[in-house]
Parts: C-alpha cells; sequence; structure tokens
C-alpha cells in the first residue's frame, strides 16, 4: 500500500479507503471477510472524475460549443483513457481479485483498471476532498489535452459570423451537399454560403464538425487563421 501511495503521490489519512478502491468484487465474494468491493467507490469516481475534467475544460476551452465540449470530455473519460491512465500507475499490481479473475487475467482487464481508477479517484476525494482529487486526476488529463487535435478547441463558424455580421446586409448559411458512408460511420459534406454564394465546404463525422470544417475553408479563402 505505501508503494501505491508513492505512485499516486498521495497519503491516505485513512488506508482503508484505499483498501476499498483496490478490491475487486471477485476478491470481496470469494473471501466474504467484511471488506466490500470498490464498486460502490467507482460509482462516485465516475461522478468525481466527470466534474473535474468538465470544469476544467468549460473554463479552458470557453470558444468551444456545448456538442465539441461533450466529445472532448468523452475522449478524455472512456474506458481506453482511464485505463491507460491505470497502467501508467501500475495499478494492476496492486488489486486484490478473487483466484479466477486474477488467473484469467483481471489485473491487464480495461474494465477492471479503468473502473478502479475511479474507485481510486474516490477515495482520494474522501480522504483529502476536492483539490486533491483535481490534482490526481489532472496530472493525467493535461498530457491527453496537449496530444489532442488542435482543431477540437477552435469554434471556425463563430469566427466566420463575427466577421460577416460587420457588414449588415450580409448572412451566412450552411446547407448538406451530401453525406456518404454505412450508418455506423457516416461522412457528412456541409457547403457554407454567404447570401447565395458557397464560401466553403467541409466534411465531417457529424453535420456540425462538417460545418466547422467548411467555416474553416471560407476564412482561410479569406486569408484569415484562427
Amino acid at each position: 500500500m505505501k508503494e501505491f501511495e508513492k505512485k499516486l503521490g498521495y497519503t491516505f489519512k485513512n488506508p482503508n479507503l484505499l483498501l476499498n478502491a483496490l478490491t475487486h468484487s471477485s476478491y470481496a465474494n470469494e473471501t466474504r471477510n467484511g471488506i466490500s468491493s470498490n464498486e460502490r467507490l467507482e460509482f462516485l469516481g465516475d461522478s468525481v472524475l466527470s466534474v473535474i475534467v468538465s470544469d476544467y475544460i468549460f473554463k479552458e476551452f470557453s470558444k468551444i460549443p456545448e456538442g465539441e465540449l461533450t466529445k472532448l470530455r468523452a475522449s478524455l473519460v472512456c474506458e481506453k483513457s482511464l485505463c491507460g491512465f491505470s497502467r501508467e500507475l501500475n495499478l494492476g499490481k496492486y488489486l486484490k481479485l478473487g483466484k479466477g479473475e486474477d488467473k484469467g487475467g483481471g489485473r491487464e482487464r480495461d474494465s477492471i483498471l479503468a473502473d478502479a481508477f475511479e474507485a481510486v479517484l474516490a477515495a482520494i476525494y474522501l480522504d483529502g476532498g476536492m483539490e486533491e482529487a483535481r490534482r490526481h486526476v489532472m496530472r493525467f488529463i493535461l498530457p491527453e489535452l496537449e496530444q489532442t487535435d488542435d482543431e477540437v478547441f477552435k469554434d471556425y463558424k463563430t469566427a466566420l459570423q463575427e466577421i460577416i455580421q460587420r457588414n449588415p446586409e450580409e448572412s451566412v448559411t450552411y446547407t448538406l451537399k451530401g453525406e456518404s458512408g454505412p450508418d455506423h460511420d457516416k461522412v457528412f459534406e456541409v457547403q457554407v454560403h454567404l447570401n447565395s454564394n458557397v464560401i466553403g465546404e467541409g466534411k465531417g463525422k457529424s453535420k456540425k464538425r462538417a460545418e466547422q470544417m467548411a467555416a474553416k475553408q471560407a476564412l482561410t479563402l479569406m486569408g484569415i487563421e484562427i
């Protein structure tokens, strides 16, 4: 436990919280020694994680529309990201698993690692408060944000609208030119019009994304970079 606390950079006032966070249901059910599984902590940790990440990206990326914020948050708190964070901590080594789960490779199972990360976060939150929880989360989130495609941080539609609004008789509209691909992986193509003239086209996995790319092309053709 002390070794894992060093990896966390946090020393628990109540070590039982950390023990609880590291206890998988397979171990709790198998031993029946009064130690609860980490499932309740995982529930709390999921909410704490969402609040911390939402608060940060809301404040830091003020120009991103709600839909893009939702996508960004989802990419940061998805199972793939969380199990990656757990592997950085070598969290699997410290889990208490039932014998069958352990032999079956549970220490490397993505779902178990992701859930355990949330449980440990909840334990830190309960033991040390929100600021300690925030510090723990942000050590993983900030490097992830640095690797995120810059396109997600830019609102080309708003930038284009602000430029066009300088001339009251001009108006910008977006039309769907077409879509392709299967239902689960569609690509949308959108045109942006200045009055009746096409000034940009864009493609994306959603209509909103395609509109952003069309606005970006329009700005580029105007010689404007944001």
